[in-house]
């Protein structure tokens, strides 16, 4: 193990970040560079070994925190990377993305402060960038066969990496410009700089992974042929249906999609618009939706320059403590405050739109909400608590209902789809479509980054069992499996 008594002699410490009247003025990443390399060893000590990582149950990545924690102490970053990647391709992705379940699965968790896995996780990896750990790894031969996948997210990415080093052909196909999904397009610069996608790509083709941009299977490519074009397809293309708010005002203008409004502020970063279409300043800005997406807006806006940010959830504040409903090792819900909250703005709870007011020209103006409380588990309205807030710029942050369904890439594949309207599959992440897979948001539903990457690695197992008969690959999940809940 790593320092025996660590967790009794060290507290835990994560990442300091930037004050946030410096940050406010950029789109660089929160943190301090280089601000937990001289304090990541120690807290890597406080790593119990505990015999039982219940933190391997938290990841569906399966990842060997106990060990890659130990190498971390001992300051072996070669051999700390080593271990990171045998169950991550991605782990600089997961390091600054993920809402981190093994921490509230780790058993040094039970009376004390977790271990800061996914400070460790991320120190891990960008000293393996900085040091040239990091190097493309080839096929040692090519098997002949052919692989499409069509998505280019975690899931996607994680299964043609997979499938490229199993010696197989395989060419990406993604709809936007650039490689990332919303790796590249939802997740604002200020949480993860794009050089960490960019040079993972670099990394990819180096190996011998194809990446095809702006193509969009079922609309530019019938899908159809693009099966008889391959000898396998994985379905990598996410749910990205955002759930919509159907009250009296949403036509109005000024009211958009979570999913509308970040790739915009994206696109100035990647240098495609000097000011974004659809920008925040001077606005006072609503965002409705009290999750992670929701809060990425909420930080987008504060960059922006805009007047004013209000956050609106339907459910209650959750607490600061884990509630008794959700013990050990499950992940608890608790009030959350992300370096966005951080940066200002209104957060309100328990409350519902109930419709939007414009003005002469069809433009937002107000927004009007209602407290509201759950009765015997169901919602109701509180009388006499209506009000309206100035409302300029709406973003809509309520999650993700499905894959996309209208460009015809379920129809003229002929996938059936499951009573959640998922792509259905077998154990194998198989459809019901000979050599066709899926993986990610698209078989699961919307869901964590370490699911995603998870499915990608297990999918590409069944793929490369399909063409070859057998395989090495690893399976960290099977299609049913879910996050440990009480």
């Amino acid at each position: 193990m790593a320092d025996p008594k660590g967790f009794l002699t060290t507290g835990r410490e994560v990442a300091e970040t930037r004050p946030v009247t410096e940050r406010l003025k950029d789109w660089n990443e929160v943190y301090v560079p280089g601000s937990l390399l001289p304090i990541i060893s120690k807290q890597a000590g406080r790593c119990m070994d505990c015999g039982i990582p219940f933190c391997h149950n938290g990841c569906p990545l399966g990842n060997l925190i106990p060990e890659w924690n130990d190498y971390a102490y001992r300051e072996d970053w070669s051999a700390a990377s080593e271990r990171l990647h045998a169950t991550n391709n991605f782990p600089e992705f997961t390091g600054r993305l993920c809402p981190a379940p093994c921490e509230a699965a780790c058993v040094l968790g039970i009376n004390q402060p977790a271990v800061t896995i996914k400070n460790v996780e991320v120190s891990i990896i960008d000293k393996a960038w900085d040091s040239g750990d990091v190097t493309p790894q080839p096929p040692e031969r090519l098997s002949g066969k052919t692989v499409a996948v069509i998505g280019s997210g975690p899931a996607g990415l994680a299964a043609a990496q997979q499938l490229t080093r199993a010696g197989h052909t395989v060419a990406v196909y993604e709809r936007a410009d650039r490689i990332g999904g919303l790796l590249r397009y939802g997740i604002p610069e200020f949480k993860m700089e794009k050089v960490h996608i960019n040079r993972r790509i670099e990394q990819m083709r180096a190996e011998g992974t194809k990446f095809r941009t702006e193509v969009e299977i079922g609309r530019d490519i019938d899908a159809a042929k693009l099966r008889r074009r391959y000898d396998a397809v994985v379905i990598a293309a996410g749910a990205t249906l955002s759930r919509d708010l159907p009250v009296p005002g949403r036509e109005l203008n000024g009211i958009h999609f979570a999913m509308e409004y970040l790739p915009l502020a994206n696109k100035v970063q990647e240098g495609d618009f000097v000011a974004p279409p659809i920008t925040a300043a001077g606005k006072h800005v609503v965002v409705i939706g009290g999750g992670d997406t929701g809060a990425d807006c909420v930080g987008t806006a504060h960059r922006q320059g805009a007047a004013s940010v209000t956050q609106l959830e339907i459910m209650p504040r959750p607490g600061d403590d884990r509630p008794t409903g959700q013990p050990w090792p499950t992940f608890p819900m608790l009030y959350k405050v992300t370096s966005a909250h951080e940066e200002g703005g209104e957060r309100v709870y328990s409350v519902s739109t109930t419709h939007f007011e414009g003005d002469e020209d069809g433009n937002v103006q107000f927004l009007h909400l209602i407290e509201v409380e759950f009765k015997g588990g169901k919602l109701e309205q509180k009388p006499g608590t209506e009000r309206k807030i100035p409302a300029q710029l709406v973003t809509l942050a309520m999650g993700f209902t499905g894959t996309d369904q209208a460009n015809g890439l379920v129809s003229q594949f002929g996938l059936e789809l499951d009573e959640r309207g998922n792509v259905a599959r077998d154990a194998d992440f198989a459809t019901n479509v000979n050599g066709v897979y899926v993986a990610g948001d698209a078989g699961r539903g919307q869901s964590l980054i370490v699911w995603a990457i998870a499915e990608g690695r297990s999918a590409a197992r069944g793929v490369d069992r399909f063409l070859t008969g057998a395989s090495e690959l690893p399976a960290p999940i099977r299609p049913t499996d879910r996050a440990l809940t009480a």
